[in-house]
């Protein structure tokens, strides 16, 4: 069995590994990511969505201009309990 000195210290290799704590994303760095996509996508989808609505009865339009302008609270109210937990 072959036996070597190892010519570095174990310490001085430690300071430049990932720490722990640097490796992981924080919830709220990471639910602020995942709230700005996810609220794009949804202004997409509601866009795409609106091209239908649009043209039709006055009443129709305003149900679902009116919906789809407070749809999205509930589940950015979801993102921000997680994150804070």
């Amino acid at each position: 069995m072959l036996h070597f000195k190892c010519p570095v210290k174990l310490t001085v290799l430690a300071k430049f590994l990932p720490r722990p704590y640097l490796r992981a994303m924080s919830k709220p760095m990471l639910a602020g990511i995942i709230g700005v996509i996810g609220f794009l996508l949804y202004v997409a989808v509601v866009i795409i969505l609106a091209d239908h609505v649009l043209g039709t009865h006055w009443t129709l339009e305003f149900i679902y201009f009116a919906l789809a302008g407070i749809v999205w609270v509930w589940p950015a109210k979801a993102l921000i309990v997680w994150a804070a937990r």
